[in-house]
């Protein structure tokens, strides 16, 4: 004689329904954890290519050099990011007398393509600007 089976729960196959619909919530959490994270990086990288390339611009001796100057730094940096940076530089400080203090400024801004996450909501891409600028010698000879 064989032992008589517990009656069925009425919870049999709950697990499987939690973890169907828990998993696409999960995976969509993850991905914006991820997304997240790479935009935090690189709105470092594009102010930290922003305080670099003020710095190199005001190394530079005439208003031509600073701006190509920038514009050299910023791409090298960025290259990795992964975008084109547009640069302004403002070279107005060249204008002033040696022994006046006097800045020059740099607007970087970069657009990365955030199209590779598949998180419905977000844009294809994402632009990210900065600002930074860096004092000239003040007793160095300006043009």
């Amino acid at each position: 004689m064989t032992a008589p089976r517990p009656p069925r729960s009425p919870e049999r196959g709950s697990a499987t329904l939690e973890a169907a619909i828990l998993t696409p919530a999960l995976l969509l959490l993850a991905a914006l954890l991820v997304f997240a994270g790479r935009a935090a990086l690189a709105r470092q990288a594009v102010q930290h290519a922003a305080w670099e390339a003020a710095r190199e611009a005001s190394l530079a001796r005439d208003p031509a050099a600073a701006r190509a100057a920038a514009d050299g730094q910023a791409a090298a940096l960025l290259a990795r990011v992964g975008c084109r940076p547009a640069v302004a530089v403002d070279t107005t400080g060249f204008a002033a007398p040696a022994r006046q203090p006097a800045r020059v400024g740099v607007a970087v801004a970069c657009t990365i393509d955030a199209g590779r996450l598949a998180v419905p909501g977000i844009p294809g891409t994402i632009t990210f600007h900065a600002a930074a600028d860096s004092p000239l010698d003040r007793y160095r000879s300006r043009p």
